[in-house]
């Protein structure tokens, strides 16, 4: 069977057609894999998503490159008989959309390549941006925004955009970016004075088709850096997202736009400021609330054995208490003013956001094993927990049964 005549390889921006059915498949969920002698329907690759579109006014929700078969076009809604002419309808806002994003990584990598001697590695068209990972080392935010400048120069120059068919041997003596991927014939997208490289995909007749090119974000990833960024439309709805969030972040300040940074930076010294105050006010609610525990605790009579042989009684409290909405770290700031008492044993919990909390503390005169108790009690809460043999934390979603861990975790250490 022929492989199919790849129209978009000659005109990009050829939406319309006509082509004969050569193969029909049925598949299980319904749909028709359908493959044409002829298609301008692009296939899933090099990072780029497939074409979608219509034949016949049915929609074809993906093609898929299937090598010496040919393209595969899945279908919704109808099977087409072998040997038949059916007319194809490209969806143009995405086919623009890839061109201007795969043209416009064409133009950016190139940038890299020119300006710092920075390959790419890898190329990726997500949903709202798109990707490329390269070699650049020890990259900045003004390093890459140089590469982003020198890309929107060569697009917005309006450079003609043009395809070249070559043998491998004539493309072994033109200056390529990259190495191609395969042997034989192959297709080169020529940049106008600026880059030269094989490829498949889909591109602009002019780099001014690009409309603009944004960098989102960068970050290291896997040994490469990863720039994320937005062509053509893209740009524009990316603009359009952010500059609605900085409006509704600036109305909140009552201020202008371009003054957020400046007042959402001072509202996070003074957030940082309170929660230092509060933290302190918290260690001296912790300590208040210890001392009212470890009075309002019930001493016991614990037997301890002197180096003569005899007991002496010697007074251990243990102190347990659940409290309401109240986080790990307040526990812990209690458990700890509980335990510079001597022979001070602290049980606490709390219940938050329902979930239940727990800490167990120690003082080094006290006997008990916090670890295996708190492992214990988390059994009983649907969780788990653990720490050191003075304290321990931890916690579950039974919620119901917190005061019964508690309990349990006092009987166990008391023998009680």
């Amino acid at each position: 069977m022929p492989n199919t005549e790849r129209l978009y390889y000659n005109d990009s921006h050829l939406i319309e057609f006509e082509a004969r059915v050569v193969d029909v498949t049925e598949r299980v969920s319904g749909w028709t894999a359908v493959v044409l002698d002829r298609t301008a329907f692009y296939p899933t690759g090099g990072g780029q998503p497939s074409d979608t579109g219509t034949l016949n006014g049915s929609r074809v929700v993906e093609c898929i490159d299937d090598g010496e078969r040919g393209v595969v076009h899945v279908v919704q809604g109808f099977t087409p008989a072998r040997d038949t002419i059916v007319a194809g309808r490209i969806d143009w806002a995405r086919r623009l959309d890839h061109m201007q994003q795969h043209t416009g990584q064409h133009i950016l990598s190139q940038a890299f390549a020119q300006l710092f001697n920075a390959p790419t590695k890898s190329f990726r068209v997500l949903e709202q941006s798109c990707e490329i990972d390269i070699e650049l080392h020890n990259p900045t935010t003004e390093v890459i925004e140089r590469g982003v400048e020198l890309a929107n120069n060569v697009v917005w120059e309006d450079r003609a955009i043009t395809i070249h068919n070559v043998s491998a041997a004539e493309a072994a003596a033109m200056p390529l970016r990259k190495e191609p991927a395969s042997e034989g014939e192959l297709r080169l997208i020529e940049i106008e004075g600026f880059d030269l490289t094989p490829c498949g995909g889909t591109h602009a007749y002019r780099t001014g088709e690009v409309g603009m090119i944004a960098m989102r974000s960068w970050e290291r990833a896997k040994g490469l850096t990863r720039v994320e960024f937005v062509a053509g439309t893209r740009a524009l709805a990316d603009y359009r997202r952010a500059n609605k969030s900085a409006r509704d972040v600036a109305a909140l300040f009552s201020c202008g736009r371009d003054d957020v940074a400046q007042h959402a930076a001072q509202l996070v010294e003074e957030n940082k400021e309170l929660r230092r105050q509060v933290r302190a006010l918290e260690e001296v609610e912790a300590g208040v609330e210890a001392e009212r525990l470890w009075s309002a605790a019930s001493v016991g009579l614990d037997e301890t054995r002197v180096a003569d042989g005899t007991r002496v009684a010697d007074a251990m409290r243990v102190v347990k208490h659940v409290f309401e909405n109240r986080d790990a770290e307040f526990l812990k700031r209690v458990a700890h003013a509980l335990i510079s008492h001597s022979r001070t044993i602290a049980l606490l919990g709390s219940r938050e956001n329902d979930a239940a909390r727990l800490v167990f503390a120690r003082s080094p005169d006290a006997p008990g094993d916090m670890n295996g108790v708190m492992r214990e009690a988390c059994a009983l809460l649907d969780g788990r927990g653990g720490g050191k043999p003075d304290m321990a934390q931890g916690g579950g979603k039974n919620v119901a049964r917190l005061a019964e861990a508690i309990d349990a975790a006092a009987a166990s250490l008391t023998g009680s």
